[in-house]
């Protein structure tokens, strides 16, 4: 193991602060470290919702999958390749609708394997995906980190327990936050952020 996996899933591209900041992160880790950033951009190029096609396919042996559940297949067995084959991941998402984008839950469904991420024991599921270190890039227009607002930010615990679940839990968050709070507010928020990256990448 030994890259850098940056998942990005923000649709408003060059504008948008969680695609900008995950990706600043993942280069500041790679220049301190010497490893190899893989790019999985999540919105241009945008993964299938996983059908009944995926899930007939993932619950049989390699051998006994059709054509169509062999191609359905082959595109998590990527994407779990990439994820097993790096040490640290890095993942930028905005908050919408208090949760994440639909194309990284799309990430998610395909990663999140039994047999490869994960397996059942009979003390309960084990992840499989250990020794990773994660950071978690959140941008909102609002503040969800504390406050009032803070019981309707789905995101970052459903990250965090999903992550556990396949073995990572050792979980960094930044916060880009109150960006919809007018210019000063927005440009104060984005500092903190870049200070905070660039505070982990030295640390990590």
């Amino acid at each position: 193991m030994s890259n850098i996996l940056l998942v990005t899933s923000s649709p408003r591209g060059a504008e948008s602060q969680s695609n900008r900041i995950a990706t600043e992160l993942a280069t500041r880790l790679a220049d301190q470290s010497g490893k190899a950033v893989v790019t999985r951009d999540l919105v241009s190029n945008p993964l299938p919702h996983i059908d009944g096609v995926f899930a007939a396919a993932i619950r049989k042996p390699a051998d006994q999958r059709n054509a169509e559940e062999a191609k359905a297949a082959a595109v998590s067995d990527v994407l779990v390749d990439e994820l097993l084959a790096a040490d640290t991941l890095v993942i930028g998402t905005g908050l919408i609708n208090f949760n994440i984008y639909s194309s990284l839950k799309a990430w998610i469904d395909h990663i999140a394997r039994a047999g490869r991420t994960f397996t059942y024991t009979e003390n309960g599921p084990v992840g499989l995906a250990t020794g990773k270190k994660a950071y978690l890039v959140l941008a909102s227009g609002g503040v969800y980190s504390d406050g009032p607002a803070a019981a309707m930010n789905h995101a970052v615990p459903y990250l965090k327990t999903v992550l556990g679940f396949i073995g990572i839990t050792d979980v960094e968050v930044i916060y880009v936050e109150g960006l919809a709070f007018g210019p000063e507010a927005a440009e104060k928020s984005i500092a903190a952020a870049v200070t905070r990256a660039s505070e982990l990448a030295q640390a990590a």
